[in-house]
């Protein structure tokens, strides 16, 4: 049995957090994906695109991704989710701009909304997948928010994955933003969470227990001589290889900065309120990790439009009682932190307003064409995050 959040501990410091947008690069004109990532990068470290984004210096840079026709924009770490959002929009201002010098555009779309073959980057690593998995890995066009939150050390950061995993179903289901899928609607919120989940190692993982258990794990899985390297731990939660952080990796890359700035923020509190639970001694939840994943697989089918598993009543719950039950799990965290605002207008804006998947799927059927379901992504994909975090100023096309 898991223990409720204690609502009356002492604040703690601000934990890091810092978030890496997957996104599209598109051609406008087709709506199809562009294999262009190296002379986007080219672009962007031009002196003539760094003039036009002068607000990305030192808060955000661009990296290759293992397909060509997607873009990694990576944002400093930040305390404030204010100073974040900044840097999610100067990142994908920064995308943008440089792609716009091709005749491109960037553009915040978990899968493509059309069908065709991609290109895989050029990379001794990447080459070495495809060899390896084949089919998979020139399939595999998705784009994720990845979500790094700092930890004190890998006990705490163990401590938080063990306690953090009856959770993440639902954040899924809020950031559920890729509907299609070979040109045609996939009938899921998050089709890639489906694709994703093809990996040997990606999805949901057991508890660990201490970080021991959890390299022993790793270890284990490296020793199978299946995986190309460490990095294709693929867990929904890791520790990261690189950074004092635990990196959660569940959540679409949002249709709007907004929303992932907020998902950003929840994933945040989740990780504060875990730790406090561990340090108190409150044990994990044992939700068996079979039943974990199809709660995972219910919120990539429905997003927020169907039945999602409560973690505090141990069964499906309607979604929005779902949601709410996340929200006062990590209210306390949320109202130190300053976030419970911009948390909870983001909750609103996706219950009043859809999903991004749901945004999607409106805008196809409304205009027919994946073409201008690409035209109303990247509209919303550069709509900047004004003075409050509800106010949306479109930027223009």
């Amino acid at each position: 049995m898991r223990f409720p959040s204690d609502h009356s501990r002492e604040p703690e410091a601000l934990r890091t957090v810092g978030v890496e947008e997957e996104l599209l690069l598109v051609d406008p004109r087709t709506g199809r994906p562009a294999p262009a990532i190296e002379l986007v990068l080219a672009a962007a470290a031009s002196d003539d695109v760094a003039a036009l984004v002068p607000e990305a210096a030192g808060v955000t840079h661009l990296e290759r991704e293992s397909k060509r026709e997607q873009i990694e924009v990576i944002s400093v770490p930040h305390t404030s989710l204010s100073d974040l959002a900044r840097s999610v929009m100067a990142g994908r201002t920064l995308a943008d701009a440089a792609a716009q010098q091709l005749g491109l555009r960037a553009a915040a779309m978990a899968t493509s909304a059309t069908a065709g073959p991609t290109q895989l980057t050029v990379s001794g690593r990447y080459s070495a997948m495809e060899e390896r998995f084949q089919g998979m890995m020139r399939e595999q066009l998705t784009c994720g928010l990845h979500v790094h939150v700092g930890v004190s050390d890998d006990s705490e950061g163990v401590a938080v994955l063990d306690r953090i995993r009856p959770w993440l179903p639902l954040v899924l289901a809020l950031s559920a933003n890729s509907p299609m899928w070979n040109g045609a609607d996939s009938g899921y919120a998050s089709q890639r969470y489906q694709v994703w989940s093809r990996w040997p190692t990606a999805g949901p993982y057991d508890t660990f227990g201490s970080p021991a258990d959890y390299r022993r794990t790793v270890d284990e899985l490296l020793a199978t001589d299946v995986l190309v390297d460490e990095g294709m731990i693929y867990f929904d939660a890791r520790l990261s290889p690189r950074y004092p952080t635990v990196e959660i990796r569940v959540a679409d890359v949002c249709l709007e900065a907004t929303h992932s700035v907020a998902i950003a923020g929840i994933i945040r509190a989740l990780v504060t309120t875990a730790a406090h639970e561990w340090r108190s001694g409150f044990s994990p939840d044992p939700l068996p990790t079979p039943v974990l994943r199809l709660a995972m697989w219910s919120a990539s089918r429905h997003g927020v439009t169907g039945p999602l598993l409560n973690p505090i009543l141990g069964k499906p719950s309607a979604p929005d009682v779902a949601i709410d039950a996340l929200l006062a799990h990590i209210a306390p965290a949320l109202s130190a932190s300053g976030d419970l605002d911009r948390v909870s207008r983001m909750v609103a804006d996706v219950f009043a307003n859809g999903t991004g998947a749901e945004r999607q799927l409106r805008a196809l059927h409304a205009r027919r064409s994946a073409r201008a379901l690409v035209e109303e992504a990247i509209e919303q994909t550069h709509r900047s995050i004004g003075p409050s975090s509800s106010v949306l100023d479109p930027l223009p096309i």
